[in-house]
């Protein structure tokens, strides 16, 4: 009879092991779940959602850390502003209403014609102006004041109701002025201009005056450490504007012929 060989190890069949907690997560992460990959999704919306909300909130009102004197300045300035519009439509409104009496319409007419005449000049820079208005001396020691600060300025004062500009006695600034930088120099319609910069504003002082002081604006960009000037802004009751602006010639553009009434 044959001698039984003992067994071994190799010839014994394993038991399977339980199955312990180790490397179940990894598991997991490798081969996720229905409901794992719905609650990523809903964790990723939720957290974008969360995001654009906070950026909203924080853009959506950009005097919400403005000072209390910095709004009393720009609701001044807008008052000021909401006036004057409110002048010009009653004088518009006394015209229109002499012109349908038929009372002396064509003198009337006249008079409108050319008091406009002389407005849209002043506009187009073809003639002197006068007013009452701002002076601004901007020093600029480290020659760091760019085009883009002055053009920065020239949006501000228009901003405030500005309606005759003018740099250095010399340059006036109208719709189609341009400026732009060469080296350290900064030229205003092909003109360069001259260190320290002044500009002479005709319009409502204190609304302009405000709008160059307010927190953020023209006085704190160049008084900042990024250019370090300094600015001065003097309060004149008559501001006296001389420099014309010469027109160039349209090269394309033709008065349109008036289209034929339909019969």
């Amino acid at each position: 009879m044959p001698e039984a060989r003992p067994r071994r190890a190799a010839d014994t069949p394993e038991e399977p092991r339980p199955e312990t907690g180790e490397g179940r997560p990894w598991r997991w992460l490798a081969r996720p779940g229905r409901g794992q990959v719905i609650a990523a999704v809903i964790l990723f919306v939720v957290g974008v959602g969360g995001v654009l909300q906070i950026r909203m909130n924080t853009a959506d009102d950009a005097y919400t850390n403005a000072r209390r004197e910095d709004l009393i300045q720009i609701l001044d300035g807008l008052g000021a502003e909401s006036r004057r519009l409110e002048d010009e439509i009653a004088e518009l409104q006394q015209t229109k209403a002499n012109l349908e009496s038929g009372a002396d319409s064509r003198r009337v007419a006249q008079q409108e014609a050319e008091q406009r005449l002389s407005e849209l000049s002043i506009l187009a820079g073809t003639a002197p102006a006068k007013g009452p208005g701002i002076r601004m001396r901007i020093s600029d020691p480290e020659q760091k004041v760019t085009a883009s600060v002055l053009l920065d300025a020239v949006q501000e004062m228009r901003d405030a109701g500005a309606e005759v500009i003018e740099f250095n006695d010399e340059v006036r600034v109208v719709a189609s002025t341009w400026l732009a930088s060469d080296g350290s120099t900064v030229i205003v319609d092909g003109q360069r201009l001259r260190r320290p910069y002044t500009m002479e504003v005709i319009g409502d002082t204190h609304s302009l005056e405000e709008a160059a002081q307010f927190r953020g604006g023209l006085v704190s960009e160049i008084t900042g450490p990024r250019i370090g000037g300094r600015v001065t802004i003097e309060r004149l009751d008559e501001v006296q504007v001389s420099s014309l602006h010469s027109p160039a010639e349209n090269q394309y553009a033709r008065p349109a012929s008036a289209a034929p009434t339909p019969r």
